[in-house]
């Protein structure tokens, strides 16, 4: 059984006492039904033998055969980093180092990572920087998108269907297995079991055990990284137990949101406008934009493929972008009415859906890589990712930093329903010191 302790909402802002919990129980937010915390049964062992098999799928991944394609008696075979590799050698090496790195290297460093960690609290080997190494993979792991990467490989083995033989390999296997085993790994995890287990074995980084406050102070400020709420003091304080910096509220949110929904908004125009890839068969190209491609599949009768796509690439991005303007502008319009509640459950379960779906966007790149990787025949077939899938990437990109940078807890704030937070009005131009 846990040990209650004083929590911050992290969807509304609301300082409240989640009691002790039995292993498989949760506690939720009375104001907004955000999760506070949900117990795992076994939480440390279990996550560290999960762990440990999706890190040996990862090197197998890494390793082992992808796909095979065979057309005019020429034979392909290609690797995970295969199609990075082919990004680079026609110039699109922006898109190549984000292909890499959350098909790659986010996955290898997040287990890397929680394996340090949860073997050194499983085995209490006291290890150094127990705490840093676990912000670090739980951040990292934000970007590890196989499940994206799977449902990239499924689209990309059905379009080429026609055009190219194609036989899958070891690394495929791996890939659904790993896939499974990633879910089940984060579904077992309990991350404030690995930070009081940490704080325990006096992995602290001020070395101490932290005070465990139960009702609210003034100045109280709940750790974004592990939960700890604490009193901070002065301007640069960081948390006793975990290091990360302290903020009331997500440093200059609004500013940093509103510039990433712009340029993610000013980019979504060339991403759709321009050709993300080139099919260039018997010496004739065919460009083919985002829209065409779905309207390719459609002519070819793939259906739930062709939707897939749509919603994905086309209506996902859009529904991120007025999503995050929606919350955007209600929170500067209520925050001229003192008491303004209108929607905030609403909008706060909205910002959660828009901060989850962002990534699904990736499909469509994945699936471009793995297609300039795969067909490589010279003048008998060659498809060639365009400059409209580099646009396309960074308006998926911005759009998931956009999610990351808007604090929901502002909505609740401009409308006057956390009387520890002083109302301050939302403007442009210059930020807030503490906004």
């Amino acid at each position: 059984m846990t040990q209650s302790e004083l929590r911050e909402c992290s969807g509304c802002g609301r300082f409240q006492v989640v009691p002790a919990l039995e292993p498989g129980e949760t506690a939720r937010c009375v104001r907004c039904s955000t999760v506070l915390r949900r117990t795992r049964v076994d939480s440390l062992p279990r996550a560290l033998a999960l762990n440990v098999a999706a890190l040996a799928l990862v090197c197998v991944l890494w390793s082992a055969m992808l796909m095979r394609v065979s057309t005019a008696g020429i034979v392909h075979d290609t690797t995970l980093v295969s199609g990075p590799v082919e990004l680079v050698r026609q110039g699109l090496w922006p898109l190549a180092i984000a292909v890499a790195f959350t098909t790659a290297f986010a996955p290898l460093c997040k287990h890397l990572g929680l394996i340090y960690v949860l073997s050194g609290l499983t085995f209490r080997l006291r290890l150094p920087g127990l705490g840093r190494v676990f912000r670090l993979a739980r951040k990292i792991g934000i970007w590890a998108m196989l499940e994206v990467l799977l449902l990239g490989v499924f689209v990309a083995f059905t379009k080429l269907g026609d055009l190219v033989h194609m036989d899958v390999g070891p690394a495929v296997y791996a890939l659904v297995a790993l896939t499974i085993v990633v879910v089940w790994a984060d579904a077992a995890l309990d991350s404030h079991e690995v930070w009081e287990e940490i704080e325990r074995q006096g992995g602290t980084v001020s070395g101490v055990a932290s005070d465990r406050l139960q009702s609210h102070r003034d100045g109280s400020v709940g750790c974004e990284s592990c939960g700890l709420v604490s009193v901070p003091d002065g301007h640069d304080a960081h948390c006793p137990r975990c290091g990360a910096a302290l903020h009331a509220r997500k440093p200059a949110s609004f500013h940093n949101t509103w510039a990433f929904v712009f340029a993610a908004a000013v980019l979504y125009i060339p991403a759709n406008y321009y050709p993300v890839l080139t099919v260039i068969s018997s010496g004739s190209g065919q460009p083919s934009t985002i829209l065409g491609g779905v309207e390719e599949l459609l002519s070819s009768h793939m259906y739930p493929l062709a939707l897939l796509v749509f919603f994905a690439s086309i209506l996902v991005p859009l529904f991120k972008l007025i999503g995050l303007g929606i919350m955007l502008l209600a929170a500067m319009l209520l925050a001229a009415e003192s008491g303004a509640s209108f929607g905030l459950i609403q909008r706060t379960r909205l910002y959660y859906v828009v901060a989850w779906i962002g990534r699904w966007s990736m499909i469509d790149i994945f699936m471009e890589s793995l297609l300039g990787a795969l067909v490589q025949f010279g003048a008998v077939a060659t498809i060639q990712p365009g400059i409209g899938a580099v646009a396309f990437c960074a308006v998926v990109l911005l759009t998931i930093f956009a999610a990351e940078f808007f604090d929901p807890r502002l909505m609740w704030d401009a409308a006057g329903l956390n009387p520890h937070r002083p109302l301050q009005p939302v403007r442009f131009g210059r930020a807030p010191a503490n906004s």
